[in-house]
C-alpha cells in the first residue's frame, strides 16, 4: 500500500496526546463518611470497574477514528503492476482484404472496429496504425469516424514491417510501459522468421477468425486460344474447401453475354472457358457469387483494339527469319538496306534492328542516337567482319560498350539468364537439357550491360538493358545455327513486345506497371486515367512515338479505367486486386512471441487497464472512521 500524501502520516504522533491524558490524568477522591453497609460497598466497586472499561473503549474508538481520518487524508492506494509507469499503447489494426470475411454480424474488420470503440477508455491516449494510415497520440473520440469509414487495403504488411513501424511510434523510454496490440486474422502469408526487434515491448495478439468460411476465388483469366473468328478466354478459380461447382458469368460492361459453370477437381481448382468474337472490343467482368470474401468474386479485363508494334531492320543480308517472327497480326515489320533507307521513318518506329552492317554511317548514327533519346529500342547485330572503330564510336555514345577483338573459335551458347526481363515467363523452369546453338566466331566485348545469353566460357553472346541489346557475334547461317534454334523466337519476339509495352488484358493493383500509349503529346497535354468513381494522373513520360505511363500507388480500387487525352478516349486498362489473401491459411498465434493471446479486444483492454489501474483506499478509511463513530455512540448509550 502506498500514499499520495505520506507526509500527513506524521499526524499520527498526535494520537499520543489523548493517550497521555488518559494515562496520567489524576483524579482525587474525597473521603466521605458513610454507613458501613457491605452491599453498598459492592455496588460502588462494580460501578467504578464499569466506568473504567467504558473509558478505555472510548479511548480506543477515538484513537481509531483519528487514525482512520489521518490515513484517509494521506490517500492510500494499491497500484497495479505498471500503474506507476508512463503507459504507451500502440494498436495495429489489420485492414487487409482478408478482413472482409463475413462472420454473420459483420465483417472481421467491422467487428474489430466496434470492439475498439467500446473497449478503449475515452480518456486514454494511444497510437493506432493500419496497413495504410498512422494516427499518432489520439483519443478514441478523435478517430471514431475514421475507424468507422476505414476501407480495405491492398497492402498487407509483413510481420517484420508491422514490428518496425510500431517501434517508431514508441518513445523508447525505459521508464514507461509499452503495449503493442496486434489485431489481425494472422494469415500465414505475413509471417517470416525475423530477429526480435521489440525486446522491451509487451505484445498482445488478438486473432479474429471467421467460422467455417467457404471462399471461392477468381484467380486469373487469359486468352487460351485464338482463331481468325474467335478467342477463348480461360478463367481459373480456386476454393479453400471442397465444393462441386459454381456458376460463372461473363459481362461486357453491364450486359451479361455468357454464363457457365466451373467444376472443381481434387486440388480445389476449377476452370471456365468463354468464347468471344476475335474482332470484338470488350470491357469485361467475370463474376461469381459466394459467402466468403467479396473482393475476389469479380475480375475485370478488357480487350482493346491492338496497336501494332513497328519494327524496322536495317541490313543487306537475308532477314526472312525476322519477318517470320514479327508477324502481321502483332507487328508492322519492314526491312531496308542502308542505301535505300528513308531516315524520316526512324522516329516513328518502336524497335530498330541493325542487322549485320559492316559499318554504321555517321548520319545513321546521329539519327539512331536521337531515336534512343526519344525512347526507342535498339538491337545491334554485328557482321562477321566489321569496322570496330566505327562500331565502338557508336556503341560508346549511348551504351558504354565496345568491341575489343575478333575471335575465330567455335563456341556453344549454353547459359541463359532466366531471371532477365527478356525471358520472363518464357520458361516454366530452368532448362538444363536444352539443344544449345553454336557460333563459329565472335567478338570479345567490354560492357556494363547484364548478360542475357552466354557461351560455355561465360563470355557474353547477348547483353542488354533498358531497350538496348548487343549481340557479340553474327547470327547469319554462315556463322551460326541459332536461327534454327528454339531460342531465336522468344528472344526477338520479346524484344519486339518490350519496345511497346501494350497493356495486358488486366494489371494488378499494388505492383509497378508500365504501359506505352502510341500517342505523341505536346508540351501542355497530359493523359488522364478515370472511371465513374475515380480520376488521377499517372506518372508519364512523352517521347516522339509514344507516351509511357507508370502506375504505382494508383489506382486503389479494382475496375476498368479509361485513358483519355483532352477528354478523348484512347484506350482502356483494367486493374484487379492480387489474390494472395484468398486462400485463408491462418497461423497459430501461440507459435508467435507474445505476452498474451486473445480472441477479443474487450478482455485484453480490461487486463491492460487492471495492470495500469490504481486502487484508491481512502474512501474505505472514511467508512471505517464512520463505523468507529457509530461504535462510540453505542458505547456512550449502552455502556453505563
Amino acid at each position: 500500500m502506498l500514499f499520495k500524501h505520506p507526509e500527513l502520516l506524521w499526524a499520527l504522533f498526535l494520537l499520543l496526546i489523548p493517550i497521555l491524558i488518559h494515562l496520567f490524568q489524576l483524579r482525587r477522591f474525597k473521603k466521605t463518611p458513610f454507613t458501613n453497609v457491605k452491599i453498598l460497598k459492592k455496588v460502588v466497586a462494580e460501578s467504578r470497574k464499569s466506568n473504567t472499561l467504558k473509558k478505555w473503549l472510548l479511548l480506543c474508538t477515538r484513537l481509531l477514528i483519528l487514525s482512520a481520518l489521518i490515513v484517509a487524508f494521506a490517500q492510500p492506494f494499491i497500484p497495479g503492476k505498471s500503474a506507476l509507469k508512463r503507459n504507451e499503447t500502440v494498436i495495429y489494426l489489420d485492414n487487409s482484404l482478408s478482413m472482409q470475411a463475413n462472420t454473420g454480424s459483420g465483417t472481421l474488420l467491422e467487428n474489430m472496429v466496434q470492439e475498439i470503440l467500446k473497449s478503449v477508455p475515452e480518456e486514454n491516449t494511444f497510437s493506432i496504425f493500419t496497413n495504410d494510415n498512422i494516427y499518432r497520440e489520439v483519443r478514441i473520440a478523435d478517430i471514431k469516424n475514421d475507424l468507422l469509414s476505414l476501407t480495405y487495403s491492398k497492402n498487407q504488411l509483413q510481420l517484420e514491417e508491422i514490428y518496425l513501424k510500431a517501434k517508431t511510434l514508441f518513445t523508447n523510454s525505459e521508464a514507461s510501459r509499452n503495449d503493442l496490440v496486434l489485431i489481425s486474422d494472422f494469415q500465414k502469408s505475413i509471417y517470416s522468421p525475423t530477429i526480435d526487434s521489440l525486446p522491451n515491448i509487451n505484445r498482445h495478439l488478438v486473432q479474429s477468425l471467421p467460422d467455417k468460411l467457404v471462399n471461392v476465388s477468381i484467380d486469373t483469366v487469359f486468352i487460351s486460344n485464338v482463331s481468325s473468328e474467335n478467342v477463348d478466354l480461360k478463367t481459373i478459380l480456386s476454393a479453400n474447401n471442397e465444393i462441386d461447382n459454381t456458376p460463372v458469368s461473363l459481362y461486357n460492361g453491364e450486359k451479361l453475354i455468357a454464363k457457365t459453370s466451373a467444376t472443381f477437381d481434387e486440388n480445389k481448382k476449377g476452370e471456365a472457358i468463354f468464347t468471344i468474337p476475335a474482332s470484338e472490343v470488350i470491357d469485361g467482368k467475370i463474376l461469381i457469387s459466394d459467402s466468403g470474401l467479396n473482393y475476389d468474386n469479380q475480375l475485370y479485363f478488357n480487350t482493346n483494339k491492338q496497336d501494332k508494334i513497328k519494327v524496322l531492320s536495317i541490313g543487306d543480308i537475308n532477314g526472312n527469319y525476322l519477318r517470320r517472327i514479327f508477324t502481321e497480326d502483332v507487328f508492322l515489320y519492314s526491312n531496308f538496306n542502308v542505301n535505300s533507307l528513308n531516315y524520316s521513318l526512324l522516329e516513328s518506329q518502336n524497335l530498330i534492328i541493325l542487322n549485320e552492317l559492316k559499318s554504321i554511317p555517321i548520319a545513321l548514327q546521329n539519327a539512331l542516337k536521337a531515336f534512343k533519346i526519344a525512347g526507342g529500342n535498339l538491337v545491334v547485330i554485328p557482321g562477321i567482319q566489321v569496322d570496330m572503330d566505327n562500331y565502338n564510336a557508336f556503341l560508346r555514345s549511348f551504351s558504354n560498350s565496345s568491341l575489343i577483338s575478333s575471335v575465330i573459335e567455335e563456341r556453344k551458347i549454353s547459359e541463359i539468364a532466366f531471371s532477365h526481363p527478356l525471358f520472363k515467363n518464357v520458361f516454366e523452369k530452368e532448362v538444363t537439357n536444352f539443344q544449345y546453338p553454336s557460333i563459329k566466331s565472335f567478338y570479345n566485348i567490354k560492357s556494363n550491360m547484364p548478360k542475357i545469353l552466354s557461351y560455355q566460357s561465360g563470355d557474353p553472346f547477348l547483353v542488354g538493358e533498358d531497350g538496348t541489346y548487343l549481340f557479340t557475334a553474327s547470327i547469319s547461317k554462315d556463322n551460326s545455327n541459332i536461327i534454327n534454334s528454339p531460342l531465336i523466337v522468344p528472344t526477338f519476339y520479346n524484344m519486339g513486345m518490350g519496345s511497346l509495352r501494350i497493356p495486358r488484358i488486366y494489371e494488378m493493383i499494388g505492383s509497378k506497371t508500365t504501359v506505352d500509349i502510341p500517342v505523341n503529346l505536346t508540351k501542355d497535354r497530359i493523359l488522364k486515367v478515370s472511371n465513374e468513381n475515380d480520376e488521377f494522373i499517372p506518372f508519364q513520360q512523352s517521347f516522339t512515338n509514344k507516351t509511357t505511363l507508370t502506375f504505382d500507388d494508383y489506382p486503389v480500387t479494382a475496375g476498368i479505367f479509361n485513358i483519355t487525352d483532352q477528354g478523348r478516349a484512347i484506350k482502356n486498362i483494367s486493374f484487379n486486386f492480387p489474390r494472395a489473401e484468398s486462400q485463408l491459411y491462418y497461423m497459430d498465434i501461440n507459435d508467435l512471441k507474445g505476452n498474451s493471446f486473445n480472441d477479443n479486444v474487450a478482455t485484453l483492454f480490461q487486463s491492460i487497464e487492471k495492470d495500469n489501474s490504481i486502487n484508491e483506499l481512502w474512501k474505505w478509511f472514511v467508512i471505517l472512521a464512520l463505523a468507529f463513530i457509530f461504535a462510540e455512540v453505542l458505547i456512550q448509550k449502552f455502556l453505563k
